[in-house]
């Protein structure tokens, strides 16, 4: 079997989002089926590629990238060969965004070729994985996200976590630049929450890197430890190493980054061996599933766990695949009041993260990633 095409098929559809406190129902998005095309009609896609989730797609330069650079690299390869084309790909210092896009749809490809899910191909471990909601950052006023969170509690999740303010002024409501931070805000929320779901959730805290002072999310940490949030995720900018081992010295709750950092694997395996995180935390945007799988096994080799960054069909699969003890939660959203994640996307007939009232998020069970595709819907909105 021979790769023989590439295709990128751009499409418009619309998806519910939330910014500076305010629901944007059905916000038009520009979404991309990356498909990889063989010489004996198997085939593997992936949708999605550009930011939060699978729900947008690549972008212009993105899709350059898969026809200038990628298209002729593995033309008349086997596409069983993902190990070396990753290789290659980094080799070619491709972005890790689209190194992700083209293995995620080779392996969807093997998957139809095996008939088999992803995730039992990988090696599989559950068909289940419990999930947390997610929020938005700037959710409005601290009664906002305690009722945010009880109704996340009420719908079936067992875990929440919070994204503060950043970039934007929970007192005056309107966007500010990143300095300085809202710490006394973020606290008092903080507690707030806490005091609301008891011992009735499990809570994490996402500052996206805006504490750029290491007093500032010592002091954070400090909080969160005492209220006993489960994990403390990039506090920091991820540029500036030492502050991160400084803060995992001085804190009891765990520490999960790196989330962003360039270097997939190689940059998680050293933040590891210098002990700058207790917690790792990588996606399949960065290195796909073959880049998410490799750190999972060294983050198991060490007793670290892994916690995979994002919704999306790839990282649950790389979910269904690693033991709870190492990968032990879905990220499901981002949410927030008027938001509704649940909604089906009209271009898919069936969706792939269903959700139980239990808070478990169910693997799919049809070959490949599991897509399936409402051509038709997808066929009238076409962009050329």
């Amino acid at each position: 079997m021979k790769i023989t095409d590439i295709t990128i098929t751009r499409f418009r559809t619309h998806a519910d989002r939330y910014a500076n406190g305010i629901a944007q129902p059905k916000s038009p998005i520009l979404q991309t089926i990356t498909t990889i095309e063989t010489d004996e009609g198997i085939s593997g896609r992936y949708l999605g590629g550009q930011g939060h989730g699978d729900q947008d797609g690549l972008d212009a330069a993105g899709e350059a990238i898969v026809r200038d650079r990628i298209l002729p690299m593995l033309a008349g390869q086997n596409p069983f060969d993902r190990e070396r084309f990753w290789h290659w790909m980094w080799a070619a210092k491709v972005p890790e965004h689209i190194v992700g896009v083209i293995d995620m749809a080779l392996w969807d490809l093997a998957g139809n070729a095996a008939g088999m899910p992803v995730w039992r191909l990988l090696g599989g471990y559950r068909d289940k994985v419990l999930a947390y909601a997610s929020t938005y950052p700037n959710m409005g006023s601290i009664d906002q996200y305690v009722q945010h969170a009880l109704a996340c509690r009420d719908r079936g999740y067992r875990a929440y976590k919070i994204h503060p303010y950043y970039f934007w002024d929970p007192l005056t409501k309107l966007a500010v630049p990143g300095r300085p931070s809202h710490i006394a805000a973020d606290i008092d929320l903080i507690h707030a929450v806490a005091d609301a779901v008891g011992d009735s959730m499990v809570l994490m805290y996402d500052p996206w890197g805006t504490y750029h002072i290491y007093e500032e999310a010592l002091q954070v940490g400090r909080e969160l430890q005492a209220r006993g949030y489960h994990w403390y995720e990039h506090p920091m900018p991820e540029e500036r190493v030492d502050p991160y081992i400084r803060l995992c010295a001085a804190l009891d709750i765990p520490v999960c980054s790196p989330e962003i950092a360039y270097g997939h694997v190689f940059t998680r395996a050293d933040w590891i061996a210098r002990r700058a995180s207790d917690i790792s935390r990588i996606d399949v945007l960065r290195g796909g599933i073959t880049g998410v799988k490799k750190t999972v096994n060294v983050c198991e080799a060490y007793g670290v766990r892994c916690e995979i960054h994002m919704s999306g069909i790839g990282n649950l699969h790389v979910l269904g695949s690693a033991s709870d003890d190492t990968c032990e939660y879905y990220e499901r959203g981002l949410l927030a009041p008027g938001v509704d994640f649940d909604a089906p996307h009209p271009y898919l007939n069936a969706p792939l993260d269903v959700m139980d009232e239990d808070g478990y998020v169910y693997l799919p069970v049809t070959p490949g990633l599991g897509y399936d595709l409402n051509w038709a819907y997808i066929d009238d909105h076409i962009v050329p």
